[in-house]
């Protein structure tokens, strides 16, 4: 997505104002790409006219800032029309989701923040809910218990001189024409006509994958059942799972499968796939565009010792059931995390040569980086298929050297972690900051991470955790702070029953991954159209090093567009 800058910063609200009906209140707009934080209060750079670009297959945000002058105004409503081309094609309403972005409160800063705290927008409440079709409005008290849930979205007031942001989905479905589409933004209260936004969109002639090209791992959804206190086997917990997996997949991340889809496992170790469960796997498989596929670990104490001949039969059988499906490309074992010692290293070691008898093609993952934490621990090539490094970890010569012997790698986020001090270049990179993925951090950091991966020749992204909302359990609407500082990590998701949905509600940091993992599409089809020096020196470009990232919202989006330009042009 590329705004079109069409006024100047230090001009941001000459934009189309409503007529006041027995009052001097009005609402102005502003319009904003999705890689912009939107506070509550100062100046707001944008636009007059919202401009959007598009594949077929792809979805692409913008907002739309709301500002009340000349007094509050209440019970606000939007809504965005059809889009038209002049050729006639229409992408319909149906595509088009508006949400209402909620503040969230940090009261505690995390480590390196460069957002100060206070009330942050994140969370994004659906004007209609996704479930039920019935319009979420703002709370309210029955007399004996608040009705919706404390967070809505239409309906809502905005007091003088402040500003609230509304972010727009638009999905554009694969089989809509190329061409310039319009329609209308449009705001208003009982009191204030009717304010328009004119809403442009550029469909590219080409289309996107189902499913993601970049390889991923974001974990489960069993923290949810925890947190909302119901039984994890469960129906009532396999509906909302489902819900969630679906906005996973709707966010180009692979979902797991759930544990429901688990083989009943033989005497001997032997997983076994009868008629029944090939077929719902098979149907997880296709109907979540599933291009990763995470074996399970072996469901035995002792697998090194007594148990090691089931653990090699349980692999073993996994990778013949996957084999004769055809998804061994993307398949991979998460074989252990972050081995912080020599005996931990010796069990990486143990545990890859077990795997490897088993099934020699199955790829071993080990969150760790291509280089020794230690010297004297030892070397884990043989053991690792997969490397997974800390984005402040990478060092690009050490990837190089896996690569060249037939690995792969991925990265990683968690906590705010500089580069450590057995870095090979730690004097070189000790003071570098990658990304943060806390939600005192600018949105960029979500997008860039899939630019930062293909400049490196990284191949994969793991994350934690979507929806970590315990230790201890909290609310992540009021209280973000993970272990105080750390806002929000591993909480891509918000709990939707506050919001009165029986749900995930996504965050706008879910959102800007998702477009990032969408640019990837786009470096990946240049690659293919034979541009991929193209790639490379827009690569570049925006990200020099780990260190030394493009962070200015509306360049990333201009640097996108060359690349989708040169897609088109070589069609």
């Amino acid at each position: 997505m590329r705004m079109q800058i069409r006024i100047a910063a230090l001009f941001p609200m000459l934009a189309a104002a409503g007529v006041a009906l027995g009052t001097d209140a009005r609402i102005e707009l502003v319009a904003l790409p999705g890689t912009v934080r939107v506070r509550q209060e100062g100046i707001v750079p944008g636009a007059e006219t919202v401009e959007i670009e598009a594949a077929r297959n792809e979805y692409v945000s913008f907002q739309v800032v709301l500002t009340a002058l000349g007094g509050n105004v209440t019970t606000c409503m939007a809504e965005v029309s059809e889009l038209r081309s002049e050729a006639g094609a229409v992408i319909a309403p149906e595509s088009v989701v508006l949400f209402r972005e909620v503040f969230i409160p940090v009261r505690h800063s995390a480590p390196r923040a460069t957002c100060p705290p206070g009330f942050i927008p994140d969370a994004l409440v659906p004007f209609t809910n996704p479930y039920t079709g019935k319009p979420i409005g703002q709370p309210r008290w029955s007399g004996r218990e608040i009705e919706g849930g404390l967070f809505g979205a239409g309906g809502f007031d905005v007091w003088e001189g402040r500003h609230q942001p509304l972010w727009v989905d638009v999905h554009v479905p694969t089989e809509t024409p190329a061409g310039v589409y319009t329609g209308t933004f449009k705001a208003w209260t009982a009191e204030i006509a009717p304010v328009e936004m004119i809403v442009r969109l550029t469909v590219w002639d080409f289309a996107l994958p189902d499913g993601p090209t970049h390889e991923n791992h974001f974990g489960g959804f069993e923290r949810v059942a925890s947190y909302l206190g119901i039984d994890a086997s469960g129906e009532v917990f396999s509906s909302i799972e489902d819900r969630y997996i679906a906005m996973m997949a709707e966010h180009r991340v692979n979902p797991p499968l759930p544990r429901r889809l688990s083989p009943e496992i033989a005497e001997d170790g032997t997983a076994l796939f009868d008629e029944a469960l090939d077929t719902a796997i098979s149907d997880f498989v296709a109907r979540y565009h599933v291009t990763n596929i995470q074996v399970p670990r072996a469901p035995f104490g002792d697998v090194l010792g007594t148990n090691r001949h089931k653990a090699m039969q349980f692999y073993r059988s996994w990778y013949a059931y996957l084999e004769g499906k055809g998804w061994t490309d993307g398949a991979y074992l998460y074989m252990l995390d972050e081995p912080n010692s020599v005996e931990e290293y010796e069990t990486v070691r143990k545990l890859g040569a077990l795997v490897a008898e088993a099934a020699p093609s199955l790829r071993r993952l080990v969150v760790e980086q291509p280089y020794p934490h230690k010297a004297e621990w030892g070397s884990l090539d043989e053991a690792i298929d997969i490397w997974c490094p800390l984005f402040g970890f990478v060092h690009e010569p050490s990837v190089q050297r896996v690569q060249a012997n037939g690995d792969a790698v991925w990265s990683y986020t968690a906590l705010v972690q500089r580069a450590p001090a057995y870095h090979p270049e730690y004097q070189a990179v000790k003071e570098d900051d990658p990304p943060y993925w806390q939600l005192d951090f600018p949105l960029v950091s979500y997008r860039i991470a899939t630019w930062l991966n293909r400049r490196y020749g990284i191949t994969g992204l793991l994350y934690w955790s979507t929806c970590y909302w315990g230790a201890p359990k909290r609310n992540p609407w009021l209280d973000p702070g993970f272990r105080v500082r750390w806002n929000n990590d591993g909480a891509l998701f918000y709990p939707g029953q506050d919001a009165g949905i029986e749900g995930p509600v996504a965050s706008m940091r879910l959102k800007n991954l998702r477009d990032g993992m969408e640019d990837y599409e786009y470096f990946t089809l240049l690659d293919a159209r034979g541009g991929k020096e193209i790639v490379d020196a827009i690569m570049r470009e925006a990200v020099p090093t780990w260190g030394a990232w493009n962070q200015d919202p509306w360049g990333l989006l201009d640097l996108r567009r060359r690349v989708a330009e040169a897609i088109v042009a070589r069609n």
